[in-house]
């Protein structure tokens, strides 16, 4: 197969194993980074050019679009659909994912353990959407934040309605959840690949850090998941539409709760923890599902 990796950087450990474990099965993967594209939007006709040469004759797209660049990316994930070439995940189930809370509204529709969580748009609510949530200690989250970036604990009512009219003061949208304290400062991710939990792994936060993302110093071991978690990180990327995702799960007292699902995990704590070959599985999945034409959507919605 040929296959594009849409990625602006090719020297991350996520990106060079999945180069790396397309050509040991006999692929052809290049990195294209997505902001370097450009397209002519012609009726039945799309294109994609990339440094001065048109892209064609690829079977697969590998979207690792970073969150900064959603917008775009998505743009031109959309236009390789419709050119007929298969997407690992599709630009409308990323597009689900990215959106903190419209993922939140589906995973709740389709009846997934989730922690508590409140939105408003009136800062006069706070109070309001802060009883909602439990009250404090409560998790305070930027619809836009990454990597726990964006991702406050306020342990009392007082400084929890201070962050809320800061945020909502500088035209920012937040959420507000339930905090999980029983979980103890650790998360688990579990991978999934076409319907399947292929690895897991327990994060830790860094002493002192409620969050408990590798960015920000925390640390990762292998888990053996309960059948409830394996079936609600299942359900979460079916609910996403996503064939590869990392889903975040918290351990609480009424079972797994998801908080988020990533459509471009990174592969290096999860590799490293495990020892298994998670870059070489998507790839696997690439080669048993891309077909001219297969995706979905063919870049609608």
């Amino acid at each position: 197969m040929k296959i594009a990796m849409l990625a602006r950087n090719a020297g991350l450990y996520s990106h060079r194993r999945l180069k790396e474990a397309a050509e040991a099965r006999g692929h052809e993967l290049h990195i294209v980074n997505t902001l370097r594209c450009y397209m002519n939007i012609a009726s039945r006709r799309p294109e994609i050019y990339y440094n001065g040469e048109k892209l064609e004759g690829f079977d697969a797209v590998i979207p690792r679009i970073g969150a900064s660049v959603t917008f775009y990316g998505l743009a031109v994930l959309r236009q390789f659909e419709m050119m007929g070439v298969y997407p690992l995940n599709e630009s409308v189930a990323i597009g689900r994912s990215r959106d903190k809370l419209r993922s939140m509204q589906l995973l709740a529709r389709d009846g997934i353990g989730l922690p508590v969580t409140t939105f408003a748009h009136d800062p006069k609510q706070t109070e309001e959407v802060l009883e909602l949530a439990g009250g404090a200690p409560v998790v305070i989250k930027l619809l836009e934040g990454t990597q726990g970036i964006g991702v406050v604990l306020a342990d009392t009512k007082r400084s929890a309605k201070s962050v809320v009219e800061a945020f909502r003061g500088a035209g920012v949208n937040i959420l507000l959840q339930e905090f999980i304290k029983e979980s103890g400062g650790t998360d688990i991710r579990a991978i999934v690949v076409g319907g399947k939990v292929i690895a897991a792994m327990k994060r830790t936060g860094a002493e002192g850090d409620f969050r408990s993302n590798l960015h920000r110093g925390g640390s990762a071991q292998v888990i053996k998941l309960s059948p409830e978690e394996r079936s609600t990180a299942i359900r979460a990327a079916k609910s996403m539409g996503l064939a590869v995702c990392g889903v975040d799960m918290l351990r609480s007292n009424h079972g797994p709760v998801v908080m988020e699902v990533n459509s471009s995990p990174g592969l290096e704590g999860v590799e490293k923890a495990t020892g298994l070959d998670v870059a070489g599985r998507i790839i696997e999945h690439l080669e048993k599902n891309a077909k001219p034409g297969a995706t979905k959507t063919k870049g609608k919605g």
